[in-house]
């Protein structure tokens, strides 16, 4: 039997504690009736002995310690999940905000999830098309892997989200995909962008979306990712399809996690962050993956704005510790007008090479990879020297060399937010560029590879 308690003895930010409580649990859900009749939700977050600690979701304004009532539901925080839930908007808690009909549920599932169980993990092999030359060439998304963007204020993540959102399949198979897009702590401009484009360019038809505003609740933003990959796992394993989600802007949701924090009067870790941040970020990561048995598999494209441009920020730290690389924004190509200005040097893919070769991309894939980032960082070495010694100090090769890297970025990565471009077209331009290097600088790609396609490619201009 549920009961009322009018024993809140404290409010602090958007935390409540109430005493007095029996038989209450953690991440309980919690309703909270204030003294004029509203209603509002929160969830236990700590208990210690007969006292709670609930987080308030729409937070504690207007909260009379006297005459306010507060009921445990007996109940963790739950998402109901239905094939429908597939071409709509919903808010940071799962409430449809598209103005369509409510959603009835097949199921509802805790926003927690269960971890996968490593033994059952099956290991991620199979390549996504993003249609981004910088990615599937050379930093290639697999199936069931986590492979974070990080990017910094005033960078065009948003254009590069909805670009992967967009284009991305899994190739030759003709099985069901599906995007599910969060976003915390946008702005509602942002929030239009996302919803227009998806909308004018079909994306929505395969596309669910979670929204939460910077004027919501920091509590919301919490629960936002955790709703987004709820719905992931629905899909992905009861409805057998194959999920990319797209998070943005995880900085958004560890400020909102430091927020909460602060309140409780945690002590401190690095910045002021809490020292659980890794352990709740891999909660959120690690629900990436594909199992044994399953058809559906769920892959993660957190993004991330860099404090300060800080790659050593505990934020992009401790998320590239938990996931499978990095693809990193460059503000250099930004101002250069390149887009979108994907810096490969040091961007990373660490399970590329399970999901690229024959039979999955094509047989030469991982020899011109090696080759394109080696000219290309040959290449910039080349046109800084030339700035510090003239080009007169350079050779042939490294003229050659820079020639490439000046090309390469103009037409390979240069490719623009709404060119789609498959796996072989990728390839194809890779070899194309490639010829501006002498053949016997070529030494990453097997004679048999060199034989077959740069001949080839000679025919293509």
């Amino acid at each position: 039997m549920l009961k009322d308690y009018k024993s809140v003895t404290e409010v602090v930010g958007p935390l409540m504690v109430v005493e007095g409580v029996d038989g209450v649990k953690y991440e309980e859900l919690v309703d909270i009736q204030l003294q004029n009749g509203e209603k509002r939700r929160g969830r236990v977050i700590e208990i210690e002995e007969d006292k709670a600690m609930v987080q308030i979701f729409e937070g504690s304004s207007g909260i009379n310690l006297r005459d306010t009532t507060v009921r445990f539901l007996g109940r963790p925080l739950e998402l109901g999940v239905s094939g429908d839930m597939i071409g709509r908007v919903f808010d940071g808690l799962g409430s449809p905000m598209d103005n369509g009909p409510k959603i009835i549920p097949e199921k509802k599932i805790d926003i927690n999830g269960s971890p996968i169980n490593p033994v059952s993990r099956d290991y991620p092999s199979e390549f996504i098309q993003t249609g981004i030359s910088t990615i599937d060439g050379l930093n290639t998304l697999v199936r069931g892997q986590k492979l974070p963007i990080f990017s910094a204020s005033g960078l065009p993540h948003n254009n590069v989200a909805v670009q992967i959102a967009r284009q991305a399949k899994v190739l030759g198979k003709g099985d069901k995909f599906a995007v599910v897009f969060a976003a915390m702590g946008i702005t509602f401009e942002e929030a239009q962008f996302f919803i227009d484009d998806f909308t004018e360019t079909g994306a929505i038809d395969r596309a669910v979306l979670f929204m939460n505003l910077a004027n919501d609740p920091a509590i919301e933003r919490l629960a936002t990712p955790k709703m987004a990959l709820t719905c992931a796992e629905y899909l992905a394993f009861e409805k057998g399809m194959h999920v990319l989600v797209i998070l943005t802007d995880m900085t958004n949701y560890a400020e909102a996690l430091r927020e909460v924090s602060a309140a409780r009067k945690e002590v401190p870790g690095r910045r002021g962050y809490p020292g659980y941040l890794y352990t709740d970020l891999s909660t959120i990561y690690e629900r990436a993956g594909r199992i044994k048995g399953r058809d559906g598999s769920i892959t993660q494209i957190p993004i991330l704005t860099m404090p300060e441009e800080d790659i050593t920020h505990p934020i992009p730290d401790l998320t590239g510790y938990i996931t499978e690389g990095q693809i990193i924004l460059s503000r250099d190509l930004y101002k250069s007008g390149i887009e979108p200005p994907i810096f490969v040097i040091p961007s990373l893919s660490r399970l590329k090479d399970k999901g690229i070769g024959k039979g999955k991309t094509r047989e030469d894939h991982a020899d011109t990879m090696n080759q394109i980032y080696a000219g290309y960082a040959s290449g910039r070495e080349a046109r800084d020297l030339a700035v510090i010694l003239g080009e007169s100090a350079l050779s042939e090769a490294d003229k050659a060399f820079s020639k490439f890297a000046e090309e390469f970025e103009k037409e390979y990565v240069n490719q623009g937010y709404y060119n789609n471009r498959s796996i072989e077209e990728t390839l194809n331009l890779g070899w194309k560029l490639l010829r501006i290097i002498p053949r016997s600088e070529l030494k990453r790609i097997r004679d048999e590879y060199l034989d077959k396609y740069l001949d080839e490619s000679q025919g293509d201009d």
